[in-house]
């Protein structure tokens, strides 16, 4: 009977801790880590190590998540049941568009880590976006997202973006970018690397590297 009441007593404590856990702001979920802020963009690392949880965490804006690894995990909003688990694989791209405040939390329920990268788009457009740059993967109001899946030699469409945008790895890559007169520049990328550019940009994406490699584009309307 001891053993008993004892067992329920943690369970309430448990479940009382959960309930009076404050939401937080999402740049300030300790699980979040801030890669790049300006006026138009907030870019935050989620890093979850195998069965560690955020804490419940509010999102205000439109957003992008671009998974960097593979994992099974699950989601809970305030008030409700975690979500049914499901599975990420690097590349995979998600645009939600903010109705209002959304919180909820993410627990990682595999064996290996988890991470992904937030992207927090903090204005709407004013006016009426232009002609996409490409097969557009995924897009909310407030951006379009592109992604170039290149096997090893394989370059993309020349394209051009006339707003600015956001690249991000989603996978290690040598990137080869190339304007229209033919200049070239070559870097090796790391998974979750970004970079942001503020100006109207034309070019093609390359892979030189010996392995199949993954670009994400999220392009503000």
């Amino acid at each position: 009977m001891k053993t008993c009441f004892c067992g329920a007593l943690v369970f309430m404590l448990s479940t009382l801790v959960t309930a009076q856990q404050s939401p937080v702001p999402v740049e300030e979920e300790p699980h979040h880590h801030l890669v790049l802020k300006n006026e138009s963009v907030v870019v935050l690392r989620v890093e979850l190590l195998p069965g560690e949880s955020t804490l419940f965490h509010t999102h205000l804006h439109d957003r992008v998540a671009i998974d960097l690894s593979g994992a099974t995990i699950t989601r809970q909003q305030l008030g409700e049941a975690d979500s049914v688990p499901e599975v990420t694989k690097p590349g995979d791209v998600a645009a939600s568009e903010s109705k209002g405040p959304y919180t909820h939390r993410v627990h990682n329920a595999d064996t290996g880590i988890f991470e992904v990268l937030d992207v927090e788009l903090l204005h709407r457009p004013a006016t009426t976006s232009g002609p996409a740059a490409g097969k557009v993967e995924a897009e909310n109001p407030s951006a379009r997202v592109y992604k170039w899946t290149l096997a090893p030699g394989a370059t993309s469409a020349m394209h051009t973006h006339e707003r600015p945008y956001l690249i991000v790895s989603a996978t290690p890559l040598m990137l080869k970018m190339t304007d229209p007169e033919g200049k070239s520049f070559t870097h090796e990328v790391k998974a979750g690397d970004v970079h942001w550019v503020d100006a109207k940009v034309t070019h093609s994406l390359a892979n030189e590297g010996t392995t199949t490699g993954q670009i994400v584009e999220v392009e503000l309307k």
